[in-house]
């Protein structure tokens, strides 16, 4: 006996004319007609919340089939909190030590106050007033280790040189606080310098040069 064949299904277009479509046609038709954009897409967020909550769920289910029931959960729950404890501490210790390097006011090896002022007056020459700005706070930080102001720290912030020379310059004290901030607000607050911001360093520093410190010691305080 010959085979029998199945002739494909005729389905009638919007015309009226009818269309012969294999069933793989139709599926590829569909697959396409689903990717058109007019379909909504399932966002990322969308993808990575129906995971996690999957995940709970499967977590809870499995949970409840242990012995104990709710009381496993709570167990495991309890592991869950000591295993994430420290791994958050340790998070938090690596970001504030980030934060302390960020706000160091030397990047690099000590270099005389003289090559920082120099440095600074060059990027001042061609208008680079942020790099000018962070190279005369540096000159003013170094000479004041240099002539024994301050005490030459490694990791010093512009905040801290501020507060330490202006106990021993208590008369620089107010300025030496704005030009920290001026240090901070262009190195990490990526603000632009200005000429008026760095004309204001450099006044201070050739101020600096030729002040000398508070001896607390003495009577009356005298210098």
């Amino acid at each position: 006996m010959a085979p029998v064949t199945v002739p494909p299904i005729a389905l009638p277009t919007a015309g009226g004319v009818p269309v012969d479509i294999a069933r793989d046609d139709a599926r590829s038709a569909a697959v396409r007609e689903l990717a058109r954009p007019i379909y909504p897409k399932e966002s990322w967020w969308d993808r990575i919340s129906g995971a996690v909550r999957d995940w709970l769920e499967n977590l809870l289910d499995a949970a409840a089939g242990l012995p104990g029931g709710w009381f496993s959960i709570l167990l495991l729950a309890f592991v869950v909190l000591l295993v994430a404890l420290p791994v958050l501490s340790m998070a938090r210790r690596a970001t504030r030590a980030r934060t302390a390097r960020r706000g160091e006011l030397f990047e690099a090896a000590a270099r005389p106050a003289a090559e920082h002022r120099a440095e600074a007056e060059r990027h001042a020459a061609a208008q680079r007033w942020a790099e000018a700005v962070r190279e005369r706070l540096r000159a003013i930080a170094r000479d004041l280790e240099e002539r024994a102001v301050v005490e030459e720290l490694p990791g010093r912030t512009a905040d801290e040189l501020a507060a330490e020379a202006g106990r021993a310059l208590p008369g620089f004290a107010g300025e030496l606080a704005e030009a920290a901030r001026l240090f901070d607000d262009v190195t990490y607050g990526d603000l632009p310098g200005t000429a008026e911001g760095y004309g204001r360093l450099a006044g201070l520093d050739d101020r600096l040069r030729a002040a000398r410190p508070v001896l607390s010691g003495l009577p009356g305080g005298a210098a």
